[in-house]
């Protein structure tokens, strides 16, 4: 018997989500930022000839000259020429300060200032970094005082920041930057480094940079990002309450907002949302794609909030499907049980072949726990890739979970704009009624 990670028990949700909200939000894990600093200070990013100052607050001088190291660009900073303006530069950081000003990542407080020795922000440090990244502000592709969301949206930070940043959490924020991707995709943040010989092979192969395998703590770090709460509603007055009738799963399969779930996520719902890792809500607009059969959606996430605020671009997963996977391969997955929010576990694949009644392809049975709310989540190999999508367990059995392969969605055309949730249900009204 398989049961479906789908309807949630209200009264015990309601419980644990009291409990969890009477729990003070956490700051940085204890050690992490000093474990940050010595990732840095082994890749040539920090120095380490004088004490870290983690709880110190992070100054805007010295922001702008660790964003000159982490671009690996303090021997281009010293051969640029180029006049600022700013008067009120100290001398050892006017080099760092001029350059990334020329770059465009940094700006002054006025026409002649920098304000150096004022605390740098988080939406403040997460727009120099971006800048750093490619993106830009005045392109539109974030705002300065959405910088850190964004940032945290796109899979850039691995936690929220806010308020004024201390030298730790710029340090974190720093050592989460090395495996990200220039926006152009010329390249990793730390693969650059290695290229101007700022930091060593040897070196970013001992702290695991270079590796393609991604640990337990790594996949979640990296691609949290792109997976995201879904409630379904299956009525007006759910909605109208925001009360949803089920809490699911999904991920991103792209920037512009399509995503995966299963189809007995979505079905007879009218109306859902996905809750992101940023606790910001967006719209599911269209399904472009479904297979009640091989339980599969695909759908198209609005990129305007609940909020009204809207975003150029989401975190999301690459699909390799199940052509390579091998019972004993190592799994993660990654989702929403319970609907409690979202969470990471791992395992191993049992087998890759399981016939099982009501899907119509076989599937991927695995250990990695999955609970109900999981159904939609990702199913990821080692590198981070996405082969199924978790949906059921075997009701009498001991870690029997199963997911159902991410191929078909490979193989489908996703480029229609699709039809609403509601005219699923219709749809396969009079299917069914047809059938009868």
């Amino acid at each position: 018997m398989v049961t479906f990670m789908k309807k949630q028990f209200c009264a015990l949700l309601c419980a644990l989500i009291l409990l969890a909200g009477a729990v003070p939000a956490a700051a940085a894990l204890e050690g992490e930022a000093l474990r940050a600093a010595d990732t840095l200070a082994t890749l040539n990013l920090v120095d380490t000839t004088s004490d870290y100052a983690l709880d110190k607050p992070a100054t805007r001088a010295q922001a702008a000259v660790l964003l000159v190291r982490l671009a690996g660009a303090e021997q281009a900073a010293a051969g640029d020429l180029w006049i600022s303006g700013f008067t009120d530069v100290p001398a050892w950081a006017n080099t760092a300060v001029t350059y990334a000003a020329h770059q465009g990542w940094v700006s002054g407080t006025a026409l002649t200032r920098f304000s150096p020795d004022s605390a740098v922000t988080a939406n403040a440090w997460c727009a120099m970094l971006l800048r750093m990244l490619g993106y830009s502000d005045k392109s539109g592709d974030f705002t300065v005082s959405d910088a850190a969301a964004f940032a945290q949206r796109i899979g850039l930070l691995s936690r929220a920041y806010d308020g004024a940043m201390t030298r730790g959490e710029v340090f974190e924020t720093m050592r989460d930057a090395l495996t990200f991707s220039y926006r152009d995709g010329s390249g990793t943040v730390i693969g650059r480094l290695v290229e101007r010989g700022v930091s060593t092979q040897a070196a970013a192969n001992a702290l695991g940079l270079l590796d393609e395998t991604l640990t337990a703590r790594q996949a979640a770090d990296r691609h949290m990002a792109a997976v995201f709460c879904l409630d379904t509603y299956e009525k007006q007055a759910e909605i109208d309450g925001k009360d949803p009738s089920a809490n699911a799963s999904g991920f991103f399969i792209s920037a512009g907002g399509l995503a995966v779930t299963n189809y007995h996520s979505i079905e007879d719902a009218i109306y859902a949302t996905a809750t992101l890792s940023t606790g910001e809500v967006y719209p599911v607009e269209t399904v472009v794609y479904y297979d009640a059969d091989i339980d599969i959606a695909v759908l198209r996430v609005s990129r305007t909030s609940t909020d009204k605020k809207t975003t150029s671009a989401f975190a999301y997963l690459e699909l390799a499907g199940t052509g390579d996977i091998r019972p004993g391969d190592e799994v993660y997955t990654l989702g929403n049980p319970l609907g409690l929010g979202l969470a990471v576990s791992s395992g191993i694949i049992s087998a890759t072949n399981r016939k099982v009644d009501s899907y119509a392809l076989p599937c991927v049975m695995n250990t990695a726990d999955i609970s109900k709310g999981s159904s939609g989540g990702a199913l990821l190999n080692i590198y981070g890739q996405v082969v199924a999508v978790t949906t059921g367990a075997y009701t009498y059995g001991n870690n029997m979970y199963l997911a159902v392969p991410v191929d078909p969605v490979m193989e489908a055309d996703l480029t229609g704009e699709g039809i609403t949730l509601a005219e699923v249900v219709k749809a396969e009204a009079a299917k069914q009624a047809a059938a009868d």
